[in-house]
């Protein structure tokens, strides 16, 4: 998992003692995960650097789907809601794979 749990909490202003939602904060850490690498067409492993870390943005990105997660629980909202510009399709848009060679040379096979 990319996302450490202190890094969730910390973005989302909750007290490092408090852990009734470590369990659920983990689960939207993996799903944040999934989403990115969904959204960007390649494994997040391939854009790690030597230490194993992901740029930044991404990292970014993925708080940004867990805080939005943890916030809102359930697909509806009671109030209409507005994109914040720059957040999480900004960010994807710079690491998306438009063109994923290794999809094309299967499809050839």
């Amino acid at each position: 998992m990319y996302l450490q749990l202190y890094q969730i909490k910390k973005h989302l202003n909750i007290d490092d003692e408090f852990h009734d939602d470590d369990e659920y904060l983990g689960s939207l850490a993996l799903a944040a995960e999934k989403a990115v690498e969904l959204s960007i067409d390649d494994k997040l492993s391939k854009l790690e650097d030597d230490e194993g870390y992901l740029p930044a943005p991404l990292t970014q990105a993925m708080l940004f789907l867990v805080g939005t997660w943890y916030a809102n629980r359930e697909p509806d909202a009671p109030v209409s809601m507005s994109k914040v510009p720059h957040t999480f399709d900004f960010i994807i848009d710079l690491y998306r794979n438009y063109y994923n060679k290794e999809d094309d040379e299967s499809r050839k096979a």
